[in-house]
C-alpha cells in the first residue's frame, strides 16, 4: 500500500511540474498556484539562491558566483564547451540508462524480449548522444564578412519581416532570416533559436541535426515504455498471475475483474518498472510535442524567431487597420451629421449599408520563403550553404 501511495504521488508531481513549467504563464492560471509554481522553477529558485549566496559571502562572493556562472552559462565555453544544461542532459540520459539496466537486464531475455535488446538499447542511447554531440558542436551557419554576400542572394528580403540593414555588432550587412545571438555572439544564417541544452544556435546548418535528435530521443523513450511493458508481460505470462488468480482465488476471468489484482501485483513486484515506464511516457509526449511543432516549421519554410515576428507584424497591421476603421467611420458620422454626405436613396440601403469599421483589411502570413514541403524538406536536409552553386551567388 505504501508503495501504491509512493507511485500516486510520485505521478501527480510530476504531472503538477510539468503543468506549471509549460502552462504556468497562461493567462488561465494568473494568480494561482500553478503561475508561482512556474514562476519559482524558472526564475524564483534562481533569485532566492543568489540571496542565500549574498547572505553568506556577501555581495562580492554574490558578483564571484556571477562571473563564474557567466563563463560557463551565460556563453559557449572555450575550454569545456559545455554548460550545465548539456551536463544535466547526459546525466539525465545516463543515469536512466543505468537504474534500467540495474533493475531490468535481469528479465532480459525474457517471454516477449530477447536477448538483442541489451545491446540496441545501448546502440540506441549511443546514437543519441552522437546526434548531441553534432548538434551541440556542429556550425549553426555563421554569417561573416566572407560569405555575407552569398547569403544575402541566397535569402531575400521580403520586405515585411525583414530589410535591409547592417548588423550593429558585426557591422556588416544582416542578411534576411538571420539574427545576430548575443550569447554566442555572430550571426546566424536562418536563426531558429539558441537552445540553452545544446549551448549552440539552431540555424540554417544544424536544423537537421536538431529535429533528428528530438525525434530519435521520442523514440528511445518510446522504445524504452514499449520493451519495459513487454518485460512485465513477460513477468505475467511466465508466473502465470492470471492462471492462479482465476483458479485458487476465485476471480472472475474478465478485465474488468482481473485488472485491480494484476496492477496491485505488478506495483508490488515491480515498482521501478513502472516509475520508469511513467517517466519514459511523460518525456516521449513531450518529446513528441516539440518535435512536432518544430517539423510544423520545417514543412512550412519558418523559424522560431521568424512565427515570433509574424505574431508581432500581424498584430501591429490589425491595430493599424483598426485605427484606420475607426477614423473612416468617426469622419463618416461627422459628414452624417454636418450634411456633407449625400444622404441613401432609401431608408433601406441606409439600414443595409456597410459600416466603415467592417471594411478592415484582411491581414494574411505572406511567407515568401516557402516553396513547398519537398523543397522546404530539401532545403533543411541539403542547406543552401552547402551546395556547390551558394558560392556562385553574388549579391544584388
Amino acid at each position: 500500500m505504501e508503495i501504491q501511495w509512493a507511485l500516486v504521488v510520485h505521478g501527480l508531481v510530476t504531472l503538477l511540474v510539468v503543468v506549471s513549467l509549460l502552462c504556468g504563464h497562461w493567462p488561465i492560471f494568473q494568480d494561482t498556484f500553478i503561475e508561482r509554481i512556474q514562476y519559482f522553477i524558472t526564475s524564483g529558485a534562481y533569485d532566492y539562491f543568489l540571496r542565500f549566496v549574498a547572505v553568506i559571502f556577501g555581495s562580492r562572493g554574490r558578483n564571484c558566483f556571477l562571473v563564474v556562472e557567466h563563463y560557463f552559462c551565460g556563453r559557449p565555453n572555450p575550454i569545456l564547451q559545455c554548460d550545465l544544461l548539456q551536463l544535466l542532459y547526459l546525466s539525465i540520459l545516463g543515469v536512466t540508462y543505468l537504474v534500467i539496466a540495474k533493475s531490468s537486464f535481469r528479465y532480459i531475455p525474457g517471454y516477449y524480449v530477447s536477448e538483442l535488446h541489451r545491446y540496441t538499447s545501448m546502440l540506441a542511447v549511443g546514437v543519441g548522444v552522437i546526434l548531441f554531440l553534432l548538434t551541440s558542436f556542429s556550425d549553426p551557419g555563421t554569417v561573416t564578412a566572407e560569405n555575407v554576400s552569398q547569403y544575402i542572394s541566397a535569402y531575400p528580403y521580403d520586405n515585411i519581416i525583414y530589410v535591409e540593414k547592417e548588423c550593429s555588432t558585426c557591422k556588416i550587412s544582416k542578411p534576411a532570416r538571420s539574427k545576430h545571438c548575443g550569447i554566442c555572439d555572430r550571426c546566424v544564417a536562418r536563426f531558429d533559436h539558441h537552445c540553452g541544452w545544446m549551448n549552440n544556435c539552431i540555424g540554417e546548418k544544424n536544423t537537421r541535426y536538431f529535429l533528428a535528435f528530438l525525434l530519435w530521443h521520442f523514440l528511445i523513450c518510446l522504445y524504452g515504455a514499449v520493451v519495459l511493458g513487454f518485460i512485465l508481460a513477460g513477468e505475467l505470462k511466465e508466473r502465470r498471475v492470471i492462471y492462479i488468480l482465476t483458479v485458487y482465488y476465485g476471480v472472475e476471468n474478465s478485465f474488468s475483474s482481473l485488472f485491480p489484482y494484476i496492477v496491485q501485483w505488478l506495483v508490488a513486484s515491480y515498482n521501478t518498472q513502472i516509475l520508469l515506464i511513467m517517466f519514459l511516457a511523460i518525456v516521449s509526449l513531450l518529446l513528441a510535442g516539440f518535435f512536432g511543432y518544430h517539423a510544423h516549421l520545417c514543412l512550412t519554410n519558418t523559424t522560431t524567431n521568424e512565427t515570433f515576428k509574424w505574431q508581432d507584424y500581424i498584430s501591429w497591421k490589425r491595430k493599424l487597420n483598426e485605427a484606420k476603421s475607426s477614423a473612416a467611420a468617426l469622419k463618416a458620422s461627422i459628414h452624417a451629421v454636418t450634411g456633407e454626405s449625400n444622404p441613401p436613396k432609401s431608408k433601406w440601403r441606409a439600414f443595409f449599408r456597410r459600416s466603415p469599421l467592417q471594411n478592415e483589411e484582411v491581414v494574411v502570413k505572406n511567407n515568401v520563403y516557402d516553396q513547398g514541403i519537398a523543397s522546404n524538406l530539401f532545403e533543411i536536409v541539403f542547406p543552401l550553404s552547402e551546395r556547390r552553386s551558394f558560392f556562385c551567388r553574388k549579391s544584388e
